[in-house]
């Protein structure tokens, strides 16, 4: 039976290598009909932590992945100094003044075949001496790595190309221990589009960050997967599933990818598109509670129905939501100088003064009525629509673009929009 690993460090947040090599991960043991170990490398005692672990969890639940079995390297201590001083009896190993106990690398050729680059040749007699136990009693990383893989049956190594260089470390240990060699597979990395490894600026956020900048599950796993990976169609939207029946780690590229926030963008507004309102807005009800803009005891979800559907369509994010329309949401809106020094420089109070006259008649107050009286003030003026259409919405918003603006008065509701609007009459 396949039998895979994901090995994070809870000395940091998950972030989107790391999860990129966990997805791949769970879609072989899923391909495969195998099985998905999570491991938690929790042997740097200082500097892991709970809040990370937690974190790293609670992402890898929330991209819709679950693992079979879960370890953690600091409840196995003692099978590391079992092996160690298994190698000491059989004179592979030495133990040092201060305790530590270290692995003699002998010169050797090793040839190893990995999944996605082929055939990787390395030179041993460029190794020195590896520290198998350190003097504090902890395991340092090959080591341990070497022996949980083995113990725990783990048949494929799928990891990131920056561990190629710990490949033949762990090779003459698997070997020294007379443990068969999984198969290995080194993913590439995924670098900037300037070409230089991620940073925080560049796209390294972690996972949890992403789901507040308002980022849907699915669509961080499907923009995940193409990163080194594609369909056989080149289809750019693909539900998990279906990329479970087709992911094979030999057809991963051997060239890095680049992570292209433009593209995730797209994606993410792909399926904010094709979500199902009611559902988009239980996605979007926490965002505007953190934002302060509802409550739990005061939540009108017919109406914020109505407010989501005029945006759906122009969403990239659910953050995106928050920040466009928000007021809706508040008492009164701030207008940037800018928009009042272009849009409020000529006097408006007999513009506004005659809208607000004709609204204030409507017997029925709904968006083509709205419309009708909007179009009578345009007319009796004599003016181009333009000159009004962006004076009143500015007013409103506070934004150049957005909905239409018949739409906007409507949900606004007619005290708000008076409110506002007087505001420019003198």
């Amino acid at each position: 039976m396949v039998k895979v690993r994901f090995a994070p460090s809870p000395t940091g947040f998950l972030h989107i290598g790391g999860a990129r090599t966990c997805l791949f991960n769970w879609l072989y043991a899923q391909a495969k009909k195998g099985k998905f170990i999570l491991r938690i490398e929790d042997t740097d005692i200082k500097r892991s932590k709970k809040e990370f672990l937690d974190e790293i969890l609670e992402s890898i639940r929330w991209m819709g992945i679950q693992w079979d079995e879960l370890y953690f390297q600091s409840q196995r201590l003692s099978l590391y100094k079992e092996f160690a001083e298994k190698l000491l009896r059989e004179n592979k190993a030495y133990r040092e003044e201060n305790q530590a106990i270290v692995f003699k690398v002998e010169p050797s050729k090793l040839k190893i075949k990995d999944l996605i680059h082929g055939e990787i040749e390395f030179d041993t007699s460029v190794i020195k001496d590896q520290v198998l136990i350190k003097a504090d009693g902890t395991p340092t990383y090959n080591f341990a790595c070497v022996v949980d893989d083995a113990t725990l049956g783990i048949t494929h190594v799928i990891r990131g190309d920056d561990h190629i260089s710990n490949t033949p470390k762990q090779v003459l240990l698997y070997e020294a221990l007379g443990f068969p060699l999984p198969e290995f597979a080194h993913i590439p990395l995924i670098l900037s589009k300037e070409g230089g490894r991620l940073s925080k600026r560049t796209g390294a956020t972690s996972i949890s960050e992403f789901r507040q900048m308002g980022y849907l599950s699915e669509a961080l796993v499907n923009y995940l997967l193409l990163l080194s990976w594609s369909p056989k169609d080149n289809q750019e939207l693909i539900d998990i599933q279906k990329a479970v029946s087709l992911f094979d780690i030999k057809e991963v590229n051997k060239t890095a990818a680049v992570f292209d926030i433009d593209k995730l963008n797209w994606i993410n507004s792909q399926y904010i598109k094709k979500y199902p309102e009611q559902e988009l807005l239980e996605k979007l009800i926490p965002f505007l509670m953190r934002r302060g803009y509802l409550c739990k005891d005061n939540l009108n979800r017919e109406y914020l129905l109505n407010v989501v559907k005029l945006y759906k369509e122009r969403l990239s994010t659910l953050r995106d939501f928050v920040e466009w329309a928000d007021f809706f949401f508040v008492d009164e809106v701030t207008i940037e100088k800018e928009l009042q020094e272009k849009f409020f420089k000529k006097d408006l109070s007999k513009e506004f003064f005659l809208f607000l006259e004709k609204l204030e008649r409507l017997e029925e107050f709904n968006i083509s009525n709205i419309e009708l009286c909007f179009r009578q003030v345009v007319k009796e003026l004599n003016i181009d629509s333009r000159q009004l259409i962006h004076p009143v919405r500015v007013a409103l918003t506070g934004k150049t673009v957005g909905p239409g603006l018949f739409e906007i008065i409507y949900y606004l509701g007619k005290e708000k929009v008076t409110r506002r609007l007087k505001r420019w009459i003198n």
